[in-house]
């Protein structure tokens, strides 16, 4: 596989982003972050297990056209029990209008809450859906088990065409992607401030990009985990 390494870059991981136990003596919980692209969607995760079982899991998910939003998932016994999300979505010709889902499951695995929004309207849910949202809390929480079980984190940062400074401000040596890059991605790093999320790991005093996640204008602000659900 072709790499392609950008010496003199700073960058480092999120605190938020680390997989490691917060504190062995007190809490054995595990903080997990990744993120997947999917066709025209581009998504970050965030995950929280302890002992090995589903507590909370939160999404962020662009959508290209067709919109964006934002979730918050809990379980309670391993099974997905309260979902709320936010967002927007394109309706018709009408263009991108505001929506929402908030749903509460019994441990059989029905909602015994559910309401959808969107622009304004309170609309059911059928079971197609309600199975849809369920699958995509899996989802999240199998994505980041799986990417972080081979070491790699969500890292979000900016770059000015000579340094990379991630959200958290600590530095690295090197940037080095593990993965064939378009030309135009090549030159815009190379020319361009941006913003860009990735999800790789640590290599020595440098990092490694496995999956390229986002690179936009350096407007775009570093994206925090949702907190959308009661704590």
């Amino acid at each position: 596989m072709k790499k392609i390494i950008l010496p003199s870059l700073i960058i480092s991981l999120l605190s938020a982003c680390s997989s490691s136990v917060t504190n062995p003596a007190l809490d054995t919980s595990q903080q997990h972050s990744g993120g997947q692209n999917m066709g025209d969607a581009t998504s970050l995760y965030w995950f929280t297990e302890r002992l090995a079982v589903p507590i909370q899991a939160a999404d962020y998910v662009l959508a290209g056209d067709y919109g964006w939003y934002q979730s918050n998932y809990r379980w309670e016994d391993g099974q997905v029990r309260e979902l709320i999300r936010e967002g927007e979505q394109l309706k018709d010709n009408i263009g991108l209008v505001p929506y929402s889902i908030h749903v509460r499951f019994n441990p059989d695995g029905d909602a015994v809450y559910q309401q959808y929004r969107i622009n304004g309207k309170v609309l059911p849910m059928n079971r197609e859906m309600l199975e849809q949202v369920k699958a995509e809390a899996v989802n999240v929480a199998d994505v980041t088990k799986a990417q972080n079980k081979s070491g790699n984190h969500l890292i979000q940062g900016y770059w000015d065409g000579q340094e990379f400074e991630t959200c958290s401000g600590q530095s690295y040596d090197v940037l080095e992607f593990n993965q064939t890059l378009p030309n135009f991605v090549v030159n815009r790093l190379a020319d361009i401030d941006s913003y860009v999320a990735f999800v790789g790991d640590r290599k020595g005093d440098g990092l490694i990009v496995e999956q390229l996640l986002m690179l936009t204008d350096d407007n775009q602000e570093c994206v925090e985990k949702p907190q959308l659900l009661d704590k």
